[in-house]
């Protein structure tokens, strides 16, 4: 079954705003990755600071050559893709979290 990777963002008030528009601007560059299964991008509602990012892969492989290929690519290095310099991350702190799959549903039809 599918493995889940939540990226846990904690991103200051100030910096809400930037994160949520460098995600919109990312747009397409995970969607197109072997094993690449959903993307959410999981805003706070009240009481924390912390954004969710999820990720679901069909294995841990798949994430582990997107994370080594694609996405090392557009987050390593000191500078941007244009030769501009590197931007300063919007969130504080990072931490992920790793889930298997075990169980699933989705809604019947009928």
């Amino acid at each position: 079954m599918s493995v889940v990777k939540i990226n846990v963002l904690t991103v200051p008030a100030e910096q809400r705003e930037t994160l949520e528009k460098r995600f919109a601007a990312r747009a397409g560059s995970v969607e197109n990755s072997d094993g690449f299964e959903w993307f959410e991008l999981l805003r706070p509602v009240e009481g924390t600071d912390t954004y969710l990012v999820y990720t679901r892969w069909r294995a841990e492989e798949d994430f582990q050559a997107w994370m080594n290929g694609s996405m090392k690519a557009a987050h390593g290095g000191g500078e941007g893709g244009d030769g501009a310099p590197k931007q300063k991350p919007a969130a504080s702190g990072s931490t992920l979290w790793s889930f298997e799959v075990v169980q699933q549903a989705a809604p019947k039809n009928g």
